[in-house]
């Protein structure tokens, strides 16, 4: 019978550093075989640690999040003046 594999634990604090690393913009895989572990669990962490809100939004998601919000409000606007622009157009013909 071979020996049983025992589960490694890992500390919150590697945890959070580790999760740290992959949102500051890191790749997962990279962080994950330097760390020696898995980047399936290191996704894991991740997912986990964003649902529970426990890790901050570091500086460029909040930036990105932002842009993002413009460019919507923006394209809003184009869409709602070709609509206009079409309304005006059909009742011409």
């Amino acid at each position: 019978m071979p020996p049983k594999k025992t589960r490694r634990k890992y500390d919150k604090q590697f945890k959070a550093e580790a999760v740290r690393l992959v949102l500051e913009g890191s790749p997962a895989t990279e962080v994950a075989a330097d760390l020696g572990i898995s980047a399936n669990l290191l996704y894991r962490w991740k997912s986990q640690a964003l649902g529970e809100g426990s890790v901050p939004a570091t500086a460029g998601m909040v930036s990105e999040a932002e842009s993002l919000r413009l460019r919507l409000r923006e394209v809003e606007r184009e869409r709602d003046i070709l609509k206009k622009a079409l309304g005006i157009l059909s009742r011409e013909s």
